[in-house]
């Protein structure tokens, strides 16, 4: 039986670009800061489940803008802050996503959602983005208040599937999610994104393809799925 896709959602499905115009308002300079703000997100998550200390993504991504107004030399309002926050509950999908979900689905393929995002931010992006129509269940590390890449969130989702953790393959277009599925004993495919590049150190998973397209493609192959 094929693997069930368990899908990470922030640039993976969802195009962070439609953060910019609200960037824009308060640095002008939207795309750079946009992603050094993301960037920050991560690093931000990263140090607390490292530590063994645990914030809402929301909260995580509340003090990056902090941190990025200050290095930017710019007094971001709370109207600002709000705005910004607000609007990334209403990213755009990427225009692949919706045929390659469909495509897997069409497949017989099982998928769900998997991110460190909160649920009510999930629900609401997923909606908006005209995609959780797709998904069987939507899942967040909150629930187990431990951030992907740590093994909590994956064994989450095997078990509220009711599968063994090897019956699961993360789809990401983030090299230290990948390293996370694989390390517990998932299976993962690599979506390539413009702007994200795979980490050397991590196993190149046995899926690879240029956007979700391609990639499911490469599920589909590595699944033995006939197409």
């Amino acid at each position: 039986m094929p693997r069930v896709c368990v899908f990470d959602v922030q640039e993976t499905l969802l195009d962070m670009r439609g953060l910019d115009s609200a960037f824009e308002v308060s640095f002008g300079t939207p795309d750079a800061v946009r992603r050094a703000w993301f960037a920050q997100v991560l690093q931000s998550a990263f140090v607390g489940t490292i530590t063994g200390h645990y914030d809402n993504l929301l909260r995580i991504a509340d003090a990056a803008l902090e941190v990025v107004s200050a290095r930017e030399d710019v007094t971001l309002s709370s109207d600002e802050r709000q705005a910004i926050l607000s609007q990334w509950r209403r990213l755009p999908a990427h225009t692949d996503a919706q045929g390659a979900l469909q495509r897997l689905r069409d497949a017989g393929i099982r998928l769900a959602a998997l991110s460190n995002a909160p649920l009510d931010l999930l629900d609401d992006q997923l909606k908006h983005a005209g995609l959780r129509g797709f998904f069987e269940i939507i899942l967040s590390a909150d629930e187990v208040k431990r951030l992907k890449p740590a093994p909590e969130p994956y064994h989450l989702a095997a078990e509220r599937l009711g599968v063994k953790i090897d019956a699961l393959r993360l789809v990401s277009a983030h090299a230290w999610d990948i390293a996370g599925a694989q390390r517990v004993g998932a299976a993962a495919a690599y979506v390539v994104r413009v702007g994200l590049l795979f980490d050397p150190l991590v196993r190149l998973p046995d899926a690879v393809g240029e956007g979700l397209a391609q990639t499911v493609e490469r599920i589909l192959e590595a699944e033995g799925v006939k197409r």
